[in-house]
């Protein structure tokens, strides 16, 4: 997968692309990361990517010719994707569809914002980690390009664990324990101890609702539930004192 990220911090990506997941696909060749300084496709003296917005207010625009000019020179055949708090929000099945584009290239603002013709002219889709604001696209450039680098076969040792991972197939991911058994007077549940793998992943699946009941019970009204399925949701959500969202009780 190739991965170009457009951005005046380029710096900040130094430590990223060295670290963990990322960095281990980096090495393997897996993940052919770049990060390219906005500065760079300037045209004056002062390497200027701000100016004064019109219609006074508020801070500096980042103007629109930088970005046109870099996109031009590298975002052919690329996927551009702006990082930005009015994008569609970043879940799991927007991260399988963008690994799928296998060649992405992310573009990072700052200040108050970009000149409304970039989005206009060489943007492809916007993207956003959350409704709330931060100081630029670089933090959540990193927040995808981590999510795409567990989609990449062989970057995670264990792929069994990306296919278990939250909200991979609608619910919450299961709590987990190791060693100590006994850690503030709170005991690893037994049954994970019993070497019974069939129970286990019985008890496994059956937490994962109970945490998606209790935690994020929307997510359950996006699920094609089979009657059994939603048979045994309500007997969990019986266990552990939670209501089913409207609309998903099951048959008599």
């Amino acid at each position: 997968m190739r991965i170009r990220v457009l951005t005046i911090f380029p710096e900040l990506f130094e430590t990223f692309a060295r670290t963990s997941l990322v960095g281990r696909a980096i090495d393997r060749g897996l993940l052919d990361l770049r990060v390219e300084d906005l500065r760079a496709y300037t045209e004056d003296r002062h390497l200027s990517v701000d100016d004064e917005p019109y219609g006074g207010g508020g801070g500096m625009v980042m103007t629109a010719p930088p970005w046109i000019r870099a996109v031009g020179e590298l975002g052919d055949g690329f996927w551009r994707v702006l990082l930005s708090p009015q994008g569609e929000p970043l879940a799991e099945t927007k991260v399988r569809e963008l690994a799928a584009k296998e060649d992405l290239l992310l573009l990072c603002g700052r200040y108050e914002g970009i000149d409304e013709r970039v989005r206009q002219t060489v943007v492809d889709e916007e993207i956003s980690i959350g409704d709330y604001v931060v100081s630029g696209g670089e933090l959540p450039a990193m927040v995808v390009i981590e999510a795409l680098s567990r989609q990449i076969p062989g970057v995670v040792q264990l792929q069994r664990s990306v296919e278990r991972d939250s909200f991979r197939h609608g619910l919450l991911d299961y709590p987990h324990y190791t060693r100590p058994r006994v850690v503030a007077g709170l005991e690893a549940p037994d049954i994970l101890l019993s070497g019974h793998h069939a129970e286990i992943e019985t008890w496994r699946h059956r937490q994962s609702l109970a945490a998606t009941l209790i935690k994020r019970p929307d997510l359950l009204l996006a699920i094609d539930w089979s009657p059994a399925e939603l048979r045994l949701l309500k007997e969990v959500a019986e266990e552990v004192g939670a209501s089913l969202p409207p609309g998903l009780q099951p048959e008599p």
